[in-house]
């Protein structure tokens, strides 16, 4: 078997839907593109129908499928309209990336509870609800699948400034552990991907140049992530093939910054 057929027969999504919450944003845009480009038929979520149009354009014009779909994650009954609407216009999902998010950094006795319930609503809610409507229809159809829950570096270390976000993150963590055990049966494998320091829209506001000097100094890498380097984790995860015994997993993509310490 030659190489290219290998790596196709280990990593196409050929056939396959995925459906990108929060695809919108920079992290899990480029990770739209990379199931596109691997032949995914990719369905964007989210509130901004201009920036989903420029990052369909950019997969229509490398060969891909896209199309966008505008929901709240934060509301069930979205959720559950999204699921119809991909079932309809698709015929399956296989692909579940649960990508919404949002941070704050303000200091902890400052914290409005507005802004707290803000915060669990997008972040821990929505992963609720995504993991909860598209993994009932992925076990009832049972042909397996794939859930990728979008974690932070504050659900495996703990970070400062970010309280509220490394709480829900952390959550998410837990959640997606909890389900991976409970869906193994059903071939439906449950992954947390764990982005390091990406410059991207829910971050920038929190990262002074104080802030960010410290982050280089932890990072062996000695940079930021650019946002295509979460493609090859997320095509692994996506992989029937490539990750079909791997669930449960929590995959660091992080420029080493988790393994240092002084």
């Amino acid at each position: 078997m030659r190489s290219a057929e290998f790596l196709n027969n280990l990593f196409s999504l050929d056939g396959k839907v995925a459906v990108v919450i929060g695809g919108t944003g920079e992290l899990c845009g480029a990770m739209a593109e990379g199931l596109a480009s691997a032949g995914a038929e990719v369905v964007i979520v989210g509130r901004n129908e201009a920036k989903a149009s420029a990052r369909i354009t950019r997969i229509e014009t490398d060969g891909g499928r896209a199309w966008f779909h505008a929901a709240e994650a934060t509301h069930k009954a979205e959720v559950e309209k999204l699921l119809a609407a991909v079932l309809q216009r698709a015929g399956r999902v296989d692909i579940l990336v649960n990508g919404a998010g949002v941070n704050s950094p303000t200091p902890f006795f400052e914290i409005a509870e507005e802004e707290f319930d803000r915060i669990v609503q997008v972040n821990l809610k929505g992963v609720f609800f995504g993991c909860q409507v598209f993994g009932r229809h992925l076990v009832d159809a049972g042909h397996g699948g794939s859930i990728i829950n979008i974690g932070s570096m504050s659900g495996v270390v703990p970070l400062s400034r970010v309280f509220t976000y490394s709480a829900t993150k952390s959550a998410v963590h837990n959640l997606s552990l909890n389900l991976a055990r409970e869906w193994a049966p059903h071939r439906v494998r449950v992954n947390v991907l764990v982005p390091g320091f990406f410059p991207a829209e829910q971050n920038r506001k929190i990262l002074k140049p104080e802030r960010v000097t410290s982050i280089m100094g932890h990072t062996p890498m000695a940079r930021f992530g650019d946002a295509r380097e979460l493609i090859g984790a997320t095509l692994l995860l996506a992989s029937d093939n490539a990750a079909s015994f791997i669930t449960g997993e929590e995959l660091i993509v992080d420029g080493g910054f988790h393994a240092m310490t002084i």
